[in-house]
C-alpha cells in the first residue's frame, strides 16, 4: 500500500517542536488598561501593537455604536459594487488630509494591502528592491509581482545605490517598511527618497508601525521625514495600517492622484474582496480625530515616557544579572523594544519565566527574525503605567538569574545593537 504524502506533515510538525518552532494561538480577552485575560488568566500585557491604547477607548465605542445604527454590520460587496459607503469615503478624505498627500484608498487589512498593491506597480521585465528585513507581506507582493527581485541589506542605502544603477530595468520600484516590525528602527526616508530620485525609482513604504506614533501631531514617518504637504512627492507612495497606534483595523494607501488611481484600478485585493464595513471606517474616523488632537498628544507623551524607562532600566550596568545573560536590547527609539536572547529555547524559556510572574511579553522566533536572534519583541503603548514597566523590569531580573548565560547559543551578529 501506498503510504500518503498526506502522513508527512506529522513528521514535519514534529521537526518544528524538536527547533521550538511551533506557534500556537492563545484565547484572549481585553482588561483594563494594558491587561488581557488570556486562556483563561489575566496577565500584564506586552505584546500588543495598540501603542496609543485606543483600541479600547470611548470614542471609538461609541463611534461603533452609531455607525450600526446607520449603516449595519456588514459591507455587503466590494467597493467596486456597492461597498464604498459614505463612511468609507469620508475616511479616504480625511486620511490624506492627515498625511498631508492628494488622496488615499482604503483597504479592508494591510497583509492584503502590500501583497496586492506591489504586482499592481511593477510586473515582468521590471526591477524591484526590498531591504532585507521587510514585512513579510512587502515580500510576498514583489513575489506575486514577477519583477527582477533585488534584495539589499538591512538599511545599506549604499548597496542600493549600486543595485539601482546596474538595473537596466525603466522601471524600478523601491519597497521598505518605514518601521521595522522586529527590530524596531526607522529607515532612512530622505537617503530612499534622494536614491529614487537619482535612479528614476518609484518609493513604497510601509509605516504600519509608525502612523499615529511618529511626526507631527503622530502623522507618520513620511511626515516625520518632511515629505507631505508641500513637500510632497510624486514618487512616493506613503502605506499604513489601521489596527495598531489607530486601534481598529484596515489600511490604507496615500500618494499622488493617478497613482491612488491606478492602485483602484488595478489592486486585485480592492477589487476582489468585499470592502471593510462602515462601522469598522467611523471607528477609524473617530481615532482620527484622537490621534490629532490634545488627547493623541498625551499618549504620545505616555508613550515617549516608558520607552525611556524600559531603556534606562536595562542600559548596560542597571543590572548585573541582565548584563551576564548576554542579551542585547537593540537600538530602537519607538514603541517596539527587540531584547535579543540568541536561542529559540532560551527565549521561549525566558517568556515562560515571565508568563509565571503575570506577564505577557511574546518570544519571536526564525523565520520571523534571523537564526541566531530570537527575542523577546517588548511591545510599549501609552495604556502601561510606570509600574507595569517597573514590574516588567523587576520579572526579567528575575529570569535573568534564572537562565542567563546558560541559555545562551552562539548567534549571528546583529544589524544593529
Amino acid at each position: 500500500m501506498t503510504v500518503s504524502w498526506l502522513n508527512e506533515f506529522d513528521e514535519r510538525l514534529s521537526a518544528l517542536d524538536v527547533q521550538a518552532l511551533r506557534r500556537r494561538r492563545r484565547e484572549v480577552v481585553p482588561e483594563q488598561n494594558a491587561r488581557l485575560n488570556v486562556d483563561g488568566e489575566s496577565l500584564l500585557a506586552f505584546c500588543s501593537n495598540d501603542y496609543l491604547g485606543l483600541s479600547q477607548a470611548p470614542a471609538l465605542r461609541e463611534a461603533v455604536h452609531a455607525a450600526v445604527e446607520r449603516y449595519g454590520v456588514g459591507s455587503g460587496a466590494s467597493p467596486m459594487v456597492s461597498g464604498h459607503s459614505v463612511a468609507n469615503a469620508a475616511l479616504e478624505r480625511e486620511l490624506a488630509e492627515a498625511v498631508g498627500l492628494p488622496r488615499a484608498l482604503y483597504f479592508y487589512a494591510g497583509y492584503a494591502t502590500n501583497a496586492s498593491a506591489v504586482p499592481a506597480l511593477v510586473g515582468e521585465g521590471d526591477a524591484l528592491f526590498s531591504d532585507a528585513l521587510n514585512h513579510a507581506c512587502l515580500i510576498d507582493g514583489a513575489r506575486l509581482s514577477k519583477a527582477t527581485v533585488h534584495r539589499y541589506r538591512h538599511a545599506d542605502l549604499q548597496q542600493l545605490d549600486a543595485l539601482l544603477a546596474a538595473s537596466p530595468a525603466r522601471r524600478k520600484l523601491v519597497i521598505s517598511d518605514a518601521v521595522f516590525s522586529m527590530d524596531g528602527d526607522v529607515a532612512d526616508i530622505a537617503g530612499l527618497h534622494a536614491l529614487c530620485e537619482r535612479h528614476d525609482a518609484l518609493l513604497l513604504l510601509d509605516d504600519a508601525h509608525g502612523f499615529g506614533v511618529l511626526g507631527p501631531q503622530g502623522r507618520g514617518a513620511l511626515a516625520a521625514a518632511g515629505f507631505t504637504g508641500a513637500e510632497a512627492s510624486p514618487r512616493v507612495l506613503y502605506m499604513a495600517t489601521l489596527g495598531k497606534a489607530l486601534g481598529v483595523a484596515g489600511a490604507f494607501v496615500a500618494g499622488p492622484e493617478r497613482l491612488v488611481e491606478w492602485l483602484l484600478q488595478k489592486t486585485r485585493s480592492y477589487t476582489y474582496a468585499t470592502a471593510a464595513p462602515a462601522l469598522l471606517a467611523e471607528a477609524v474616523r473617530a481615532s482620527l480625530r484622537c490621534v490629532l488632537g490634545a488627547d493623541g498628544e498625551h499618549r504620545r507623551q505616555q508613550l515617549q515616557a516608558r520607552i525611556m524607562q524600559l531603556r534606562d532600566g536595562l542600559a548596560p550596568g542597571a543590572d548585573a544579572a541582565v548584563d551576564a545573560a548576554g542579551w542585547t536590547l537593540m537600538a530602537s527609539s519607538t514603541a517596539i523594544q527587540p531584547l535579543v536572547i540568541g536561542d529559540n529555547a532560551a527565549a521561549l524559556a525566558v517568556m515562560a519565566v515571565l508568563r509565571e510572574q503575570g506577564l505577557w511579553v511574546p518570544a519571536i522566533r526564525p523565520p520571523t527574525v534571523p537564526v541566531g536572534t530570537a527575542r523577546l519583541r517588548i511591545a510599549l503603548s501609552a495604556a502601561h503605567e510606570p509600574a507595569d514597566v517597573d514590574t516588567l523590569l523587576r520579572a526579567l531580573r528575575i529570569a535573568a538569574r534564572a537562565i542567563g548565560a546558560q541559555g545562551q547559543t552562539a548567534r549571528a551578529p546583529l544589524a544593529t545593537a
